[in-house]
This record gives C-alpha cells, sequence and structure tokens, in this order.
C-alpha cells in the first residue's frame, strides 16, 4: 500500500459538510476531508493487517507527511495492533518521532493509542518519555502523560508497573505549575483514571500537590474519590 493510494482512499470518502464542522470543532487549518473516527479506524485495520512493520512505518510516514488531518490520524492507528515482536524498533521509533509535530489533542490522542502499547511492550522506552516532560513544546508535555496511561489501569500492579506508576506521578509533579490548560488536563486525567484502582495513592499525591493544580484540575482528579 502507497501513502498516494491511501490518501486516494480518504479522498473518496470525503464528505464537505462535515468537514467543514470538524475543521471548526477542532480548529484546524490543515485540510480536513470530513472523515468519522470508525471509518479511519476501519481503513487504519486493513491496511495494518496486511502490512509488515518496515511497510506499516513507511505508510505511516507517507500519511503523516500529507498534512491532512484524517490521514495523520490513520497514521496513528496504524500501530496500534499488539502483535508487534519486542526487538521490531520501527514503530516506536516512527511514533516517537511524530510527536514533536503535535498540534491537536484528535491527531496526538491517535498517535498515542499506539505509543502506549509499545511503551506496555518495552516499559524501558519510559526513560525516553521522561525527557518529554521538559520539552518547551506543549504537546510533547502533555504526550508524556498520555502516553502512560496503561499504567493506571491494573487493580493489582506488577513490580514494573507499581515502579511506573510512582515515576509518573513525580512527572505530575513536576508538571504541576505548568498553567497550559492541556497540561492541567492531563495530569487530571492521569489521576482520574489511577484513582479508579488506586484511590489511596491519588489521595496522598493530591494532599501534598493538589493545591498547585487549577480548580479545575483538581475537581476532574477527585472525580472518582468524591463518590
Amino acid at each position: 500500500m502507497r501513502a498516494e493510494d491511501a490518501i486516494a482512499t480518504l479522498r473518496a470518502q470525503a464528505d464537505p459538510t462535515r468537514a467543514a464542522e470538524m475543521r471548526a470543532y477542532h480548529k484546524q487549518t490543515r485540510e480536513v476531508l470530513g472523515l468519522s473516527n470508525a471509518l479511519t479506524g476501519e481503513l487504519a485495520e486493513i491496511w495494518r493487517k496486511s502490512l509488515d512493520q518496515p511497510s506499516l512505518v513507511l505508510l505511516a510516514k507517507g500519511l503523516w507527511a500529507s498534512d491532512i488531518f484524517e490521514a495523520r490520524i490513520c497514521a496513528g492507528k496504524l500501530f496500534v495492533q499488539a502483535r508487534l515482536r519486542p526487538e521490531d524498533t520501527a514503530a516506536w521509533a516512527c511514533i516517537a518521532g511524530l510527536v514533536p509535530d503535535f498540534d491537536s489533542w484528535a491527531i496526538a490522542d491517535a498517535v498515542a493509542m499506539g505509543g502506549q502499547k509499545r511503551l506496555q511492550q518495552d516499559p524501558a522506552r519510559l526513560t525516553e518519555v521522561e525527557g518529554w516532560i521538559a520539552a518547551p513544546h506543549m504537546w510533547t508535555r502533555r504526550a508524556a502523560l498520555v502516553f502512560t496511561l496503561p499504567f493506571t489501569k491494573s487493580r493489582h500492579p506488577s513490580a514494573t508497573e507499581a515502579d511506573a506508576r510512582t515515576r509518573v506521578l513525580g512527572w505530575c509533579e513536576t508538571l504541576a505549575p505548568d498553567r497550559d490548560w492541556f497540561i492541567q488536563k492531563a495530569i487530571a486525567w492521569w489521576l482520574r483514571e489511577l484513582s479508579k484502582r488506586d484511590p489511596d495513592r491519588v489521595t496522598g499525591w493530591l494532599a501534598t500537590h493538589g493545591a498547585t493544580l487549577k480548580p479545575f484540575a483538581l475537581k476532574e482528579a477527585s472525580k472518582h474519590l468524591d463518590r
């Protein structure tokens, strides 16, 4: 599958009316085709099932380079499958290489889905991700938290998962003074998800650092603790 052919397939499904609505909602200046999230997911699944990792990486880079909204979302969704072998590092290198270009939550979160799986596959990559929290690029800082959300999911975390939680909670502490709305939202998101499985840990974090958060973020982080 060449990127040119994939883009032609996307364009063939374009909906100009929906595109105008999406362009306004997502505040996009790039080209928007008006494709649903379900459709981009279906197409990405078809493509990734028929390609090996080198071909997936090549297609993802081509889709990303087009700078079409839905093409960039598809580029991220190409890597959500979990069947890649740990020694296959090209997918992670491609995903991490896209992060500095993030400028939209929808695109960033589509790429994060694949990034999350690659981090679970090899938690040693957290060392690389940790460097993102000092980036001047807000979306890169945010990605450090969104990529690591799966480490909040287990009620009985392994030693590796527990270490990851401690590490990311430290990142949350570092980022808490950051006044950017998206960073505050990401911190609250991470804490809220962890509170579903480890409420005592989040309660303790908030008791020490909660006053550093903006009021809306503190409220959201505490959402499940109030029940």
